[in-house]
Formats: structure tokens, C-alpha cells, sequence
């Protein structure tokens, strides 16, 4: 399937689509838009591959939501038999999520670390790319310095076979560059088109390395926030970028999509 554009980054298997969900679908593929569902534990990612397997212009990322993660937490190792999936296209979300951590902190960011090395060594092991959810506490960049020396370590004895994307990113100018030197792209939601907090992350990462994505049923752009959000808005996300990096709609869209194409291996799983 030819697409127009790629939303890397969505969860159509919410309830928030409960009563229109097949429609929607059918609303993307007339539009000539693709996404990736991604899970967050294991019973969503099996959700994920159940909605791909229906629909060509779906693909799934399965894993272990940092956020999920309790005191009693380990690695589901029955993500290993998902990942085997042919339209798994990446491991994720995964990663390192200390926003609302309030209790046992040390012990919990540890149980984190723990369950995001093994997304990692999976990733690594299927040869796909991981798609990263990191959210610091408040006022700091903590949870992206851990991960960052994480991924960092691993880098320097694989090399190359150690890729992926940050999503939703919001880290600030030092950590972009860290991400792109180890090959990593970072991706950007509807929020760009509200604010104005992004724009200099935008300008600075390169147009081969930058990626878009919806994030649905969250953070829906503008002009539709406050309602569901859906892959179908993702003309929006493009056109802010396009916009920001001072560079034709044209140009933008084909570079995004080759990003997409090259990062999660489509033209091989189509």
C-alpha cells in the first residue's frame, strides 16, 4: 500500500474506539494512512497484532509500558512469542517513566531499568527497532539520562544493531544530540501545533532523522483539540513541522515517510 502519511505511534485498540473502530480504519485507508499500534503490556500488544493482522495499513509494536510497572514487575517473557509476529515492526513502548513515582523510587526505577534491558536484548534479538517512552520527574531530564547511559552502554557492543525511536519527545537540546549519535530518530505529536516549546528540538534534528506521530487517542492538534484524537489528523503534525523547519510540505512528507519506511522495515513486511 502507498501511503501519504504514516502515524508511527497510536493505540486504536482503546475503548475510545470502541463503537467506530472499523470505520475509522476504513477512514484511513481511503486517506492513504498508516499506523503503528502499540501495545503496553502483554494483553494490549496481543490486542494490537489481533486489529493488525485484519488490516494492511496497521502494524503492531509490542511491550512493557514503563508506567505499568509495579513493585512485583518482571519482563513478560511471553512478548517473546508476539515478537515472532510477522507485522510486530518494533519492541515498545518501553523505557524508563519516573513522572509519578512516589513511593520506593530507587527500588522502582531499578525494577524499570531491569524490564527496559530485556525490551532491549529483545529488540536486538529480532532485529527491530524499539520505540521509547521516557518521562522524567518534574523540572529534570533524569529519566532520559538514564536511559540515554543505558542505551549508550549497549551501542558501544553492538553498534548498529541498536536502534529505535524516542517518542513523544520533549527532551532538551543535549539529549537530542546523545539520541542522534547513536542513530536513535525522535518523533513529535500534535502538541507542536499548540505550542511553541518545540520548535527549536524541530529545527535542530535533522530531516532524515525526525519522525511524526498522534500518539491517538491522546493530544489531539489543532484545530481539534479537546476530541479524540485520530491518525487521520496526522496532515496536521506534518504541515507544523514542514512549517517550522522551513521547508516545503512535499519535501517533509517524502522524508518522513522514507524515515518511517527505512526505521520500522515496511517495505518488507508488506
Amino acid at each position: 500500500m502507498k501511503y501519504e502519511y504514516f502515524d508511527i505511534h497510536s493505540h486504536l485498540y482503546f475503548p475510545d474506539y470502541d463503537k467506530d473502530r472499523e470505520e475509522e480504519i476504513e477512514r484511513m485507508k481511503k486517506a492513504k494512512i498508516g499506523t503503528i499500534v502499540i501495545g503496553t503490556n502483554f494483553d494490549s500488544s496481543q490486542k494490537a497484532i489481533e486489529l493488525v493482522e485484519k488490516h494492511e495499513n496497521l502494524f503492531a509494536c509490542i511491550g512493557q509500558h514503563p508506567e505499568d510497572l509495579n513493585a512485583d514487575s518482571v519482563f513478560d517473557e511471553r512478548l517473546k512469542g508476539l515478537a515472532q509476529h510477522k507485522k510486530v515492526v518494533a519492541i515498545g513502548e518501553c523505557g524508563l517513566d519516573y513522572f509519578r513515582l512516589t513511593e520506593n523510587i530507587n527500588s522502582m526505577k531499578l525494577i524499570q531499568k531491569t524490564v527496559f534491558e530485556y525490551h532491549i536484548d529483545l529488540a536486538i534479538s529480532k532485529n527491530l527497532p524499539l520505540m521509547l517512552h521516557i518521562r522524567p520527574s518534574k523540572g529534570t531530564q533524569d529519566a532520559y539520562l538514564d536511559s540515554l547511559n543505558i542505551l549508550e552502554h549497549h551501542a558501544k557492543i553492538v553498534g548498529g544493531k541498536l536502534r529505535g525511536n524516542a517518542h513523544f519527545f520533549a527532551g532538551n537540546k543535549e539529549i537530542l544530540e546523545r539520541f542522534l549519535a547513536i542513530g536513535f530518530t525522535v518523533s513529535f505529536t500534535g502538541v507542536i501545533t499548540f505550542t511553541h516549546d518545540y520548535d527549536e528540538l524541530i529545527k535542530l534534528t535533522p530531516l532524515n532523522m525526525i519522525m511524526a506521530e498522534t500518539d491517538a487517542p491522546f493530544v489531539a492538534p489543532v484545530p481539534h483539540r479537546g476530541k479524540r484524537n485520530s491518525s487521520l489528523y496526522m496532515p496536521e503534525v506534518v504541515k507544523r513541522i514542514a512549517e517550522v523547519k522551513n521547508e516545503s510540505l512535499d519535501k517533509v512528507k517524502q522524508a518522513l515517510m522514507a524515515n518511517t519506511i527505512r526505521q520500522f522495515n515496511l517495505v518488507a513486511q508488506e
